[in-house]
């Protein structure tokens, strides 16, 4: 019975965090164009009702799967929270197109959503210690800020197509940094702030969460369709969080052959998932008369645009 209820509500978590990227997207693709990491895009978004809507609809999923998890695991959870990609493309086929999602497309989704789900259900990261010292600090922080940079700088000066992917690659690595802190928070709190710095996950948290979001709305600003942006954000995110569960929590992966093999295969099936969509997604939002929104000039509601979500 506990087995069913926790599948039933990740499930429904899923659905809504789907739904919620859904709506984020296309508002994001209905405000003017800003740099990255820029707070206007924030204050853009606030003005718009159907994006309160979308953080109040993302609230309840997140309650939803924490209440998952107090039934059941996360190795039964959080690989169907990884669904929330394939939701997505179906209800924007939907709403957005008004039509059958493209099956190369959903094929793609479908391959990274499965690819992720496997390597999280054979990968069974153990408990780990829980606690981290004050020595991790830099390395957390100096890696996140090179890999924001790198993507970043890639996002700006290369090609226009891949700049969309750009952004997820930051905004999944934010994210995953993201879970890191979460997970290592409750434990630094009960130390008090005698010694302030015992506290650094706190502050790089209060950092990190406002610029993962933002890099979030920058990424479904920049890419013509949700699919590839979400799959590169679903996919990085719980590989960075496992990676530095495992160097700095000493969480334990399963190293076995067959969960080897099967993990080197989910990785494979996610890359595939995600070099489909990539390669898709322009040619399928040309197909529909154009990439939305003010990358013509134009509003995304305004008559022929493709309001990408």
């Amino acid at each position: 019975m506990r087995q069913a209820i926790t599948v039933c509500l990740a499930l429904a978590a899923a659905v809504l965090f789907g739904l919620a990227s859904v709506i984020e997207q296309r508002n994001a693709k209905q405000v003017p164009p800003r740099g990255a990491l820029s707070p206007r895009l924030l204050l853009d978004l606030l003005k718009r009702p159907m994006f309160i809507a979308a953080l109040g609809v993302n609230a309840v999923g997140s309650v939803l799967q924490i209440v998952a998890l107090h039934f059941g695991s996360l190795a039964v959870v959080q690989p169907l929270i990884v669904l929330n990609l394939l939701f997505a493309v179906v209800i924007a086929a939907f709403t957005v197109r008004r039509r059958p999602p493209d099956r190369i497309m959903l094929g793609g989704a479908a391959c990274c959503a499965a690819g992720v789900g496997t390597f999280l259900a054979f990968a069974r990261p153990g408990s780990g210690s829980g606690t981290v010292g004050t020595g991790a600090a830099l390395p957390v922080g100096t890696g996140l800020a090179a890999a924001l940079g790198a993507c970043l700088a890639a996002a700006r000066w290369g090609p226009r197509r891949l700049r969309p992917l750009w952004l997820a690659l930051a905004c999944g690595a934010d994210f995953g940094v993201n879970a890191f802190l979460l997970k290592i928070v409750p434990d630094t709190l009960r130390l008090g702030f005698a010694e302030p710095q015992r506290q650094w996950p706190l502050y790089m948290l209060v950092v990190v969460t406002p610029a993962g979001f933002l890099l979030n709305q920058n990424a479904f600003q920049a890419g013509t369709l949700i699919a590839p942006v979400l799959a590169v954000i679903t996919t990085v995110d719980p590989l960075v969080s496992i990676t530095l569960g495992h160097l700095f929590l000493d969480e334990a992966i399963a190293s076995t052959g067959p969960a080897i093999a099967i993990q080197a295969i989910s990785l494979a099936v996610m890359t595939a998932g995600i070099v489909a969509l990539a390669h898709r997604a322009p040619r399928l939002a040309a197909e529909n008369g154009g990439d939305g929104g003010y990358a013509r000039g134009r509003p995304a509601s305004a008559p022929g645009a493709y309001p990408q979500r």
